[in-house]
């Protein structure tokens, strides 16, 4: 038995475990992600009055507290059965479109492109931001600010970059003021060169990650998220449409509120994750990686760029178009999600100055005032990772009395699952494990950015742990990283 510590720290959210099995040949036979702690938000939520709901689960996580917000509000509205006013309906979305921007530009610039700009298999003290920074310091800078840009519209609408309690069952609480739109529309041009610079950045890097193109989750799957009726990119609301790996629909304008008709929960004895499925083709049998006729989806920015027709502004359908040039079909790598995230922080640039530009945006009209109309109510949203469901009900009185939540990263958990088997099979021959092994199965995850304290909401240190276990389930190797 052998212990490796390896530095830097994991660059993921929460605590996962991942085990490696080797047949008689010491070829991998399977993998397997492990989320090993327990979620306890739907619990604790029970006896709760549904209006706190937004700004309690916004707690679920400090990254994307805005998802979160706005599905629970959204779910708020059902319950309350109202219509909330159109520029309310703006605001969030413009919210939410802030908080895609600044958590797409953390995945990337932050977390990924230490490995992308310098190298998978670079010095580990080196591969990190602050060695970014060293090497690329204008890259750096600018995803720091790109990152920054879209903060700032949250704090402005919300009073704070963090938690904001703005969005509630009915509406808004507060309207955007003139000041606070100039101050967003003068940082459009800047954002703007920044993102188009990385985009032609990434685009001149996949010639030298193309192995990493075809063994980062390459397979066959379906992909989930929401689209407008005309089938355009959506981010707030819309419908539920599945494709296929080859680009065919299907199923379409489902709708979201009714997502346990077509969404199953899969429950899997060795991660606290929750593994949902598409229901009516049935739970994907885990032990073959070679059906195509599985319920396992993908959901976030790569699943969104597949399902949607176009994305309606003229810089990202440009950058679309060319996207959707590197496969026959949906695009199915999952190292792919890196330049889908480029293309949606264009988009969300590109949609944000739309929304200012709508003479009405001012408008102090944000709130329905409503009593208890439904005993249940469902919000659905896109986060930055994927489709996000809130599902609340309550009583007479408007005390909560169950709450289930459907994470983007659960939705994906079957599909990090097969990619780390997928990039074990190809990098590891035997029992040893290379540091650059390591960083791969790492990158492989991080390409899926995965939030496990949205998913397990968990406090403590960021581990990645990984055994090698032979046929007869004796541990072989383990690598911890801390």
């Amino acid at each position: 038995m052998k212990k490796i510590i390896i530095d830097p720290v994991t660059r993921i959210e929460g605590h996962a475990k991942i085990s490696i099995y080797l047949d008689d040949e010491g070829q991998v036979n399977d993998a397997r992600f492990h989320v090993t702690e327990f979620r306890g938000f739907e619990k604790f939520c029970v006896g709760r009055p549904f209006p706190e709901m937004p700004g309690i689960t916004a707690r679920v996580c400090g990254i994307c507290p805005v998802s979160h917000l706005l599905a629970s509000a959204k779910a708020g509205d059902r319950i309350l059965a109202v219509t909330i006013p159109k520029i309310a309906t703006q605001l969030r979305r413009l919210m939410n479109l802030g908080q895609i921007l600044q958590s797409h530009a953390l995945s990337f610039f932050l977390l990924s492109a230490p490995d992308l700009l310098l190298g998978m298999d670079s010095e580990p003290k080196n591969r990190n931001i602050f060695g970014l920074i060293a090497a690329e310091p204008e890259l750096a800078r600018g995803g720091i600010r790109l990152r920054q840009f879209g903060q700032e519209i949250i704090e402005l609408l919300g009073g704070k970059k963090i938690h904001p309690a703005w969005a509630v069952p009915g509406g808004v609480r507060e309207p955007l003021t003139e000041e606070n739109r100039s101050h967003i529309q003068q940082r459009i041009p800047e954002v703007r060169a920044t993102i188009l610079n990385a985009i032609n950045l990434f685009k001149g890097l996949l010639k030298d990650y193309k192995k990493e193109a075809q063994t980062f989750g390459n397979f066959p799957s379906l992909f989930m998220g929401l689209v407008t009726p005309e089938g355009l990119w959506e981010t707030y609301d819309g419908q539920i449409r599945f494709v296929d790996s080859a680009g065919n629909i299907v199923a379409d304008q489902l709708e979201p509120t009714k997502y346990h008709e077509f969404i199953g929960e899969g429950v899997q004895s060795e991660s606290y994750l929750k593994s949902p499925y598409y229901r009516p083709l049935g739970y994907p049998d885990t032990t073959d990686h070679c059906r195509l006729d599985s319920g396992m989806y993908r959901v976030g920015s790569l699943a969104r760029l597949n399902i949607c027709t176009h994305i309606g502004t003229p810089l990202a359908d440009a950058e679309l178009k060319e996207f959707r040039s590197h496969a026959k079909g949906t695009v199915q790598s999952s190292f792919f999600y890196h330049y889908a995230r480029l293309i949606e922080i264009l988009a969300c640039i590109e949609h944000i100055e739309i929304i200012l530009d709508d003479p009405d945006i001012l408008s102090t009209r944000l709130r329905a005032e409503a009593s208890i109309n439904c005993l249940e109510g469902v919000g659905v949203s896109e986060a930055p990772r994927g489709t996000l469901f809130h599902h609340y009900q309550v009583d007479e009185n408007g005390l909560i009395e169950k709450v289930n939540l459907i994470i983007a990263t659960g939705q994906n958990n079957l599909a990090m699952n097969r990619t780390v088997a997928q990039i074990a099979r190809h990098f590891i021959q035997g029992d040893e494990i290379k540091e650059g092994m390591l960083n791969r199965v790492e990158a492989g995850i991080r390409a899926f950015d995965p939030c496990l304290s949205c998913s397990t909401h968990a406090m403590g240190q960021m581990p990645l742990y990984i055994e090698v276990v032979d046929k007869n389930g004796s541990l072989v190797n383990q690598i911890y990283r801390n």
